[in-house]
């Protein structure tokens, strides 16, 4: 697997969920509930602890998109 296809698996990181989640006016809790998630969760991913992978990646991503949020998923990322 090179760089790009895990670049397209994992493009949210700490900040972007974040903002994402104030740009929407919820609360950890309540993203939480909308992505069938535990609160800790979201948390974790906050922090940077875990990053959302999958199908959670996935529906960030929807979520984003549907509110219309603007998020670069190669801006945080280092380069080699």
């Amino acid at each position: 697997m090179g760089k790009r296809r895990e670049r397209e698996r994992q493009p949210w990181d700490s900040a972007s969920i974040q903002a994402l989640r104030r740009h929407l006016g919820l609360t950890q809790q309540e993203l939480s509930d909308r992505l069938g998630t535990r609160q800790q969760t979201i948390s974790e991913w906050e922090t940077g602890m875990y990053r959302p992978r999958g199908a959670s990646a996935t529906l960030l991503s929807m979520v984003a998109e549907q509110a219309r949020f603007k998020y670069d998923s190669t801006a945080h990322e280092k380069k080699p």
